[in-house]
């Protein structure tokens, strides 16, 4: 009943106000010798930084909805809102499900189609994912919460994620796997768009890190691949 409660809220919420936007980093007023000073603008925070290219989820549930328009905003300059996207799903999915259980693969796969994309769940290692330099959703499990985050680079030894919840980070390889039951969620038309997109240094310099298809699935595993996860920056913290 909280969790209804709080979906109603939700889509109220999103109904009649704009997703909360990132704060702009200020100038910053640098002392020098003999009292003299200058200015220095656009100075980002770490925490800032982190959500450069990841949008951050406004609620509990939200996680699949802001890490598909995380996905199509940043990595297929296709710019959409969690709001816009969140309302959709819910309206054109189970609603009774969304309520229990959060947004499922399949409610994703019926958005993109619905906008032109063609998209599926494989099972592919991340050697496979590194190669295809495909930008891809993910669902992992985190402290025994089930949670969608969006793959942005690979290297031997760490996993770039945009994680709603926490921003965009670096997870050691060997955990991220723990974590991860080796589905990926790709888009497969429109692969020219992601040139570039995939490994990009300026988001592994971000969270100081250098940077360096499997068989598709049936619409009825997609529909059982969903989440449930505390609020926004409560995993890890």
């Amino acid at each position: 009943m909280k969790r209804y409660a709080a979906l109603k809220t939700g889509l109220l919420t999103f109904a009649l106000t704009a997703t909360v936007s990132q704060a702009e980093a200020g100038p910053v007023v640098v002392p020098g010798v003999s009292g003299s000073s200058f200015t220095v603008d656009k100075v980002t925070s770490l925490k800032e930084a982190r959500y450069l290219s990841t949008i951050r989820q406004q609620y509990d549930f939200s996680c699949g909805s802001a890490a598909l328009a995380s996905l199509l905003t940043f990595h297929y300059q296709d710019t959409v809102t969690e709001q816009e996207v969140f309302i959709w799903m819910y309206k054109h999915g189970d609603q009774a499900k969304i309520r229990r259980e959060g947004f499922s693969l399949l409610d994703m796969k019926r958005y993109l189609e619905a906008n032109g994309y063609n998209a599926d769940g494989f099972y592919v290692s991340l050697d496979q994912l590194a190669v295809a330099e495909a930008p891809a959703i993910v669902l992992i499990n985190t402290k025994g919460y089930n949670h969608f985050v969006v793959v942005k680079g690979v290297t031997d030894k760490n996993v770039l994620v945009g994680d709603p919840s926490l921003g965009t980070r670096i997870i050691p390889r060997e955990e991220f796997e723990k974590m991860w039951n080796g589905l990926v969620f790709i888009i497969r038309n429109r692969n020219i768009l992601t040139t570039n997109n995939f490994n990009r240094m300026e988001e592994w310099r971000r969270v100081k890190e250098k940077a360096p298809l499997g068989l598709a699935l049936r619409d009825s595993a997609l529909a059982n691949t969903t989440m449930l996860m505390s609020g926004p920056g409560g995993v890890g913290q």
